[in-house]
């Protein structure tokens, strides 16, 4: 009997699948929309960043043009406006409290998740309905027990000892030590451990992470107060920058605007700093697991 003869086709013949685009050129809308979105947001930086460059006869025109007078205008703002001295107050201040929350924080949570005491979960649950309570509700409480209760207006104590509990730092070290395995308190507890001990020889080496992450975002906020500085600090010496920048607008009858973008400019690059020698711990910081 004969064999029907099967026709099987050539490698060469069959018909390779057509290579998909990748790369950039696939997502150029993607790339097109970052710039537009980064463009948006960086305008008004860009735009006080040419401003303290040019002259005060010229500022207040629509020339874009960067000009030369930036550490003119600085020198100006530097001396005669203080600006110098206002920095200094609020790395003081800042200091203060970033180093004081993260501390108060690191203890909180460690009583929270290692520590058993009645209504436990209760009192967490008061320390995060603080969240929701801005300081402008509390203003006029704050500034009665400040000024009238304790006599600490117009004291670096005024603007730092009410903001260095952190409902923030508490929740998120909480939720850090909660995922770091119970077989190491246990296996500390054993060894004799106490509680501080553990918190410096083992939870804080493996959250470094969460706390340059805390430490970013509190810096940030210690160093943009306005409202409060402005209500308890009377003294011109000890008032922080953001108010002293405040009132160069409309001193002595009128605003030298390159003099103050200029100093706007100098009071940005702390923050940044910040922001740049940390941005690993930021970044890792709210991630889960990260420090283990």
């Amino acid at each position: 009997m004969a064999r029907k003869a099967v026709s099987v086709p050539s490698p060469a013949a069959t018909t390779a699948p057509r290579p998909r685009s990748s790369g950039p050129a696939r997502h150029w809308w993607i790339h097109l929309i970052l710039i537009v979105a980064i463009v948006v947001v960086a305008s008004p930086l860009l735009f006080a960043l040419i401003k303290s460059t040019q002259a005060s006869d010229v500022v207040i025109g629509p020339s874009m043009l960067p000009g030369g007078h930036f550490f003119e205008n600085l020198a100006s703002v530097w001396s005669g406006a203080h600006l110098g001295r206002y920095m200094l107050n609020s790395f003081i201040v800042t200091i203060c409290v970033t180093s004081g929350k993260t501390i108060l924080s690191l203890l909180a949570a460690l009583a929270f998740v290692y520590f058993r005491f009645p209504l436990k979960n209760v009192a967490f649950a008061l320390v995060l309905f603080t969240l929701m309570l801005p300081t402008e509700l509390l203003i006029v409480a704050l500034f009665d027990l400040i000024s009238g209760t304790l006599k600490w207006a117009d004291n670096y104590a005024a603007i730092i000892v009410p903001f260095l509990a952190s409902a923030t730092g508490t929740f998120l070290f909480r939720q850090h030590f909660l995922n770091i395995p119970a077989s190491l308190s246990d296996a500390a507890r054993i060894d004799g451990c106490g509680p501080l001990t553990f918190l410096s020889k083992v939870l804080i080496p493996m959250s470094w992470n969460t706390i340059g992450a805390l430490a970013v975002i509190q810096f940030v906020a210690a160093w943009d107060q306005y409202l409060w500085p402005l209500v308890i600090m009377q003294s011109d010496d000890k008032q922080v920058v953001q108010v002293g920048l405040r009132r160069l607008i409309d001193a002595g009858g009128q605003t030298d605007w390159g003099a103050v973008m200029a100093g706007a400019m100098v009071t940005l690059i702390p923050p940044l700093l910040v922001f740049t020698l940390l941005q690993e711990q930021f970044s890792k910081g709210f991630a889960l697991g990260q420090d283990k």
